[in-house]
């Protein structure tokens, strides 16, 4: 198990807007992806200014097979709502 982590800066106000379309883009493109083990989007209270996906992969090979041009299709599909994302991957080192 892989975990890719994304921090997204979202507007507040703009969030519940910025999260379907993501949903509707990203989330359906990835659940079309070998792999893939599924998706969680997080705020935290003290600072709901940044969106942060949790997204599951099977393995990094799983991972490093997203195609760069489906990347930029998808980011591209999002239009105005597409959003820069700081990006690190953790893997399991203990599972109980």
């Amino acid at each position: 198990m892989v975990i890719e982590f994304l921090t997204f800066e979202v507007d507040p106000s703009e969030r519940e807007q910025w999260l379907a379309v993501e949903e509707r883009h990203w989330s359906r493109y990835l659940e079309s992806r070998p792999g893939f083990a599924g998706k969680e989007m997080w705020v935290a209270d003290d600072d709901p200014g940044r969106v942060h996906a949790v997204i599951r992969w099977e393995s990094m090979e799983a991972w490093d097979a997203v195609p760069p041009a489906d990347v930029e299709a998808v980011d591209e599909a999002m239009g105005r709502w597409c959003r820069e994302a700081t990006m690190r991957a953790f893997r399991v080192v203990r599972d109980r």
